[in-house]
């Protein structure tokens, strides 16, 4: 009896056969062990034994702040799986803000929120706009024990506007011994309601008496010239005389609400012209003051400044020391010297305090008062020359 041999094709065909369906047993097999995965969403527990975060909306433009502004938004998250979801603050921008994790706002002690099944809750990001100004775009993550989305995402943005703007940017003045000056500036503003003035000051004190600083609200003729703005003031500024001589730049601090409480600084630049100036390692023109600092009581302290005079009645100017604070202060005036071709004259003006000077604080802040030299000089315009003077004497 002679056996066939089976044919090769059907061989094949059920080598393959076979070969599939244990192929797909395995990929079943191992689907169940491996759940797949793509990207941060995973498919193994979806369904009614899981939490599902999901966000309408990730997203909001807070359209254009003013500089110190505050903007908050509520992004709503819900639960729609079938456990309770989890949510915790992550990382954020510097300077955005999460709320809504505290014990006191529905959190946990421990800065968590549960959110069960079916329910939702409300994540509030806060924003601060800071100067100097132009378009940002913050971010805000929370994260879930959602396996399909284990971080939520959420971002702001908008433009920072300055809320106040100074036209012309500062205060510029010319003013001499003998004479002062007047100069104003339009202060507009970009806020909720027109400004209140609640103050303005000169940031130096021991200056702050040769100036007269008021506001007025703006007119609306004046206010149409802004068509942004909301509201806006003028700056009237007075110089007096008797400034020393010399560049001169002080800042002034305007401080309103508006409602949000804001502050206003512009620089008061200029000069103050005359045929005497003082010069001299410790002379700080920016403050128009003489700087010491602390010193000894104990070892005591020497300084020299040089006055110098031109013009028509520079051989006329022979000072005189009527006053000194601290009166510890001792003050000598040298002899005149030419500069040049004569057209200058150079003196000089020793500042000692002595050792065994009494402490004293003149250090020209609110606690220190400035102390002063006060010469009268024999110049018709300028007759009377005080040179403030910055010292604390410790013992």
């Amino acid at each position: 009896m002679v056996r066939q041999s089976p044919d090769a094709l059907r061989v094949a065909g059920f080598a393959i056969l076979a070969g599939a369906v244990l192929g797909g047993a395995m990929a079943v097999l191992e689907s169940n062990l491996r759940p797949w995965r793509v990207g941060q969403f995973s498919v193994a527990k979806a369904g009614a034994d899981a939490p599902i975060a999901e966000a309408a909306e990730a997203y909001h433009n807070f359209g254009s702040l003013g500089v110190g502004e505050s903007g908050a938004h509520e992004f709503v998250v819900r639960n729609t799986g079938g456990a309770p979801l989890t949510l915790r603050r992550g990382t954020t921008s510097c300077s955005c803000t999460v709320s809504d994790f505290e014990a006191s706002e529905g959190g946990t002690p421990e800065g968590r929120k549960v959110v069960p099944p079916g329910g939702s809750t409300v994540l509030r990001v806060q924003w601060k706009a800071k100067p100097p100004g132009g378009p940002f775009r913050q971010q805000a993550t929370i994260m879930t024990d959602d396996p399909r989305r284990p971080e939520l995402v959420f971002f702001v943005e908008g433009l920072v506007v300055p809320n106040w703007k100074a036209v012309p940017p500062s205060v510029m003045v010319r003013a001499s011994a003998s004479t002062g000056d007047s100069k104003s500036i339009d202060v507009f503003t970009f806020g909720q309601a027109a400004p209140e003035v609640k103050s303005v000051s000169i940031d130096h004190p021991q200056a702050a008496q040769f100036f007269s600083l008021s506001t007025s609200p703006l007119p609306a003729s004046d206010l149409a010239a802004e068509p942004s703005a909301t509201g806006g003031f003028r700056l009237a500024v007075d110089v007096k005389p008797g400034l020393p001589l010399g560049p001169l730049r002080q800042l002034i601090s305007i401080a309103f609400d508006m409602p949000e409480p804001t502050t206003a600084e512009i620089f008061l630049e200029g000069s103050v012209g005359g045929d005497l100036v003082l010069l001299g390692p410790g002379w700080d023109s920016s403050r128009q003051a003489l700087m010491l600092g602390t010193v000894s009581g104990k070892t005591g302290h020497r300084s020299q400044l040089f006055l110098t005079v031109r013009g028509p009645h520079r051989d006329s100017v022979k000072p005189v020391v009527r006053e000194v604070v601290p009166d510890s202060l001792q003050v000598t005036i040298g002899a005149a010297g030419e500069i040049g071709a004569g057209a200058v004259v150079r003196l000089p003006i020793e500042i000692v305090i002595p050792p065994g000077s009494r402490p004293a604080n003149h250090l020209c802040s609110q606690q220190g008062p400035a102390g002063r030299i006060v010469l009268e000089t024999g110049h018709p315009d300028t007759p009377v020359l005080t040179i403030p003077v910055c010292v604390a004497i410790g013992p």
